[in-house]
């Protein structure tokens, strides 16, 4: 399956792959593309079932998504790239460590969900909300975890995009993620690694990202202060200087 995605910069550059949250496509990452695309070929892509990628009947897996990233870079005709993702989007770039460490240069997961398959049944519950009410039935909800309250007033597009998912995508999505258990392999990953969480992610929180900089060999993390899940688009001024360094 062929995945949606935007190219920004110079074609002979190093790749950089972008990839999403849960419900956002690539249009998110506006506040890091020209930025990155200054040294980079940014490649800025939808998962399955999202923005303009196409959407099969779920459920989907995280092997279904990890192996739509390495079709990607096979139809870029891209060997080895770097990796910058959020939420789902870490946790793809976790599983491609894993299980195609060949394509991976560097890495860096945000905010990342490593181990849901033990209590999946919000992920199960969300699914069928989604089925049954559409995404804007959990809008509210989850802006209210994805920014912390004074950044309200600056998340109108974030909302549209998750509000413009489709209901299966996400659905089957969240269904990926429940049965998600990334630890058994991390001590197996090669790549350098940038692990980033917040002080306030009600949605992966900080203690469940911690612990894996410990299990990822020589990972570095980095804790971002007075922020909550969606900090690359609330915090570029932070964000951006730390892809950049880690990434070159």
């Amino acid at each position: 399956m062929r995945l949606n995605y935007v190219e920004t910069g110079s074609a002979d550059a190093p790749v950089v792959l972008l990839g999403t949250s849960l419900g956002a496509n690539q249009a998110m990452w506006a506040p890091q593309v020209d930025v990155l695309a200054k040294r980079f070929r940014v490649v800025a892509f939808d998962h399955r079932g999202h923005g303009g990628s196409e959407v099969p009947d779920g459920p989907y897996t995280i092997d279904d998504l990890g192996g739509d990233v390495v079709e990607l870079l096979d139809t870029l005709e891209v060997e080895q790239a770097s990796y910058v993702g959020i939420s789902l989007g870490g946790s793809v770039g976790l599983w491609l460590a894993e299980h195609a460490p060949e394509r991976i240069h560097r890495l860096v997961a945000i905010c990342p969900p490593s181990n849901t398959a033990e209590n999946p049944q919000m992920w199960i519950d969300r699914a069928a909300q989604v089925r049954a009410e559409g995404t804007q039935s959990i809008a509210d909800a989850t802006l209210g975890r994805w920014f912390l309250p004074e950044f309200a007033e600056d998340i109108e597009p974030v909302r549209q995009m998750l509000q413009d998912c489709p209901d299966e995508g996400y659905a089957a999505c969240c269904e990926a993620v429940s049965t998600l258990n990334l630890l058994p392999k991390l001590q197996d990953v090669t790549a350098p690694v940038l692990l980033i969480t917040t002080d306030s992610d009600q949605s992966v929180p900080p203690e469940t990202v911690v612990p894996l900089a410990g299990q990822l060999p020589g990972a570095h993390l980095e804790i971002i202060e007075k922020a909550a899940h969606l900090v690359t688009y609330s915090h570029p001024d932070v964000i951006n200087p730390l892809l950049l360094a880690h990434l070159a």
